[in-house]
């Protein structure tokens, strides 16, 4: 899969909003750092979870494809003895035109229902805006990550709500969007519905959280564990 740059230019460092933190330590000296208000997530009785990605021109492709690795990964099925998926992803845009150098699955009228929203930094549109709006209300989980919060607070998601971003973008998002209660120094903040992971690679300890309020700490960690992925921030 071709790569795109995963840094946007992003405004400058400033104070954070006070919140309630849980905070866990680690053996080796790192410390990871969350706001959790989510229960555990029940998967539907049959098939697969479908998590909707949404892009538009200007998408951060870590913000997406990190997310997306965790929610791609299979698990063995005891009894139907074979490898299956937990997850079905799939993109949706605007209209079925390329984005970048990627061609969406769905339209926002065509997709199917989502159980899980996921909302990387990108340039975004009013349509996507609507269509944020409209699917939160039956999604289990909206999830942003990086500066795709600037769309779930245009959109009305955040207010009266905590929430994170890039660490360099907080000041300015703090501007922008005085209703949200912005936090500083958290790999992702968890409503019960909405979350916003932090710059980047926050986005796939936010996915490894999501998967572990469906299917337990030890499922969550046998992905960590296939995807190499050795950052505790997860972990609450």
């Amino acid at each position: 899969m071709q790569r795109r740059t995963f840094l946007n230019s992003m405004s400058t460092l400033g104070l954070g909003v006070a919140a309630h933190e849980i905070t866990r330590s680690f053996p080796n000296n790192t410390q990871a750092t969350a706001v959790v208000q989510g229960n555990k997530l029940t998967p539907p009785a049959t098939g697969p979870i479908s998590v909707a990605f949404a892009v538009s021109r200007g998408t951060t492709w870590i913000d997406w494809v990190g997310p997306q690795a965790v929610f791609e990964s299979w698990h063995f099925d005891p009894v139907l003895k074979k490898h299956v998926p937990r997850f079905n992803p799939f993109t949706v845009s605007e209209k079925l035109e390329l984005v970048d150098s990627l061609m969406p699955d769905y339209t926002f009228e065509t997709a199917p229902p989502a159980r899980i929203v996921v909302v990387p930094a990108q340039s975004g549109s009013a349509a996507l805006l609507d269509w944020l709006r409209k699917v939160s209300e039956t999604a289990d989980v909206t999830m942003s990550v990086c500066i795709g919060a600037r769309h779930l607070a245009k959109a009305g998601l955040l207010n009266g709500k905590s929430a994170t971003t890039h660490h360099k973008s907080i000041d300015q998002f703090a501007q922008d969007f005085p209703e949200v209660k912005w936090v500083r120094g958290v790999r992702f903040v968890e409503g019960p519905k909405i979350s916003t992971g932090g710059g980047l690679t926050a986005g796939i300890d936010l996915a490894l959280r999501v998967t572990e309020r469906y299917f337990g700490r030890e499922e969550a960690q046998k992905v960590a564990d296939h995807l190499e992925h050795q950052s505790k921030g997860w972990i609450v």
